[in-house]
């Protein structure tokens, strides 16, 4: 499991990829999923310049980090989200990486009802053409108001495309669908190709995701799950603190080998 471990960058949210990277590596992480979300994590975008894009390969070389997604958190039911994600699938090229992870609304605060799925279907067509064109993979997470379990984005998935699969969002299952991760992932793990490991303190709707092992989650029942299913895909480490935020980048980066420390056991 330990090779199909990498640390999401947005756990660095408000400090530098560079912060990310070293720390990541620091910690014993060798692969990454860069955040790409503008006005937010925006480690990388893009509109970036050739090279800056050039100046984070060279940074990711140097610190022997392979990145293994783009997250492009994208309001798809937007025309402003469906161009940004189009993008961000060039990134998914340059980076060399199977991955392009977004949800179906807002990356924070997504209250939007989805009331006629076949307008998401359509939004979505471009994008998933794109992904089949450039033999990339568009990941659904489990986020936000209208696709916050497995079960749901499964359902969605088998009526798009092969192309469409799962992004499980173990903190995020809790915080949004509001129940216990252990038989949705184990109800929608087929189509689950890509994992946002994030562990969950407090009431279900409490914003709280500390380090991994000092919440709540059971990850020998969660583990269990995926290794039945033979799962290969990305397991990507996501700390996000409360909303007050981490005390610094110390703690950041304590959490980061906290984390590591304690997915070694598995």
């Amino acid at each position: 499991m330990l090779k199909q471990l990498a640390i999401n960058s947005n756990t660095y949210h408000g400090y530098s990829l560079e912060d990310a990277v070293k720390g990541a590596s620091d910690a014993g992480f060798t692969r990454i999923e860069l955040a790409a979300v503008k006005d937010h994590t925006a480690h990388v975008l893009p509109d970036m310049s050739q090279q800056q894009l050039d100046d984070i390969k060279a940074l990711l070389l140097d610190y022997e980090m392979t990145c293994v997604g783009i997250g492009a958190h994208s309001n798809v039911m937007t025309e402003e989200g469906i161009a940004n994600l189009l993008k961000s699938i060039d990134l998914a090229v340059w980076f060399d990486c199977t991955y392009v992870v977004t949800a179906t609304g807002d990356a924070h605060g997504d209250k939007d009802v989805i009331e006629d799925e076949t307008l998401l279907a359509r939004n979505l067509e471009p994008i998933i053409e794109k992904c089949e064109r450039l033999n990339k993979v568009l990941v659904l997470e489990t986020h936000g108001n209208n696709y916050a379990t497995g079960a749901s984005l499964k359902k969605l998935a088998k009526r798009l495309n092969d192309r469409v699969k799962i992004n499980y969002d173990t903190g995020n299952v809790i915080m949004y669908g509001n129940i216990l991760p252990y038989d949705d992932l184990e109800a929608s793990v087929d189509y689950v190709e890509f994992i946002h490991l994030k562990d969950k303190l407090g009431p279900f709707n409490e914003w709280n995701f500390p380090a991994i092992g000092d919440g709540e989650l059971d990850y020998g029942k969660l583990f269990k799950t995926l290794e039945k299913a033979n799962y290969k895909g990305p397991i990507s480490v996501e700390v996000e603190f409360t909303p007050k935020g981490p005390a610094d980048l110390d703690e950041v980066n304590n959490s980061v080998k906290r984390s590591f420390n304690y997915l070694q056991n598995y």
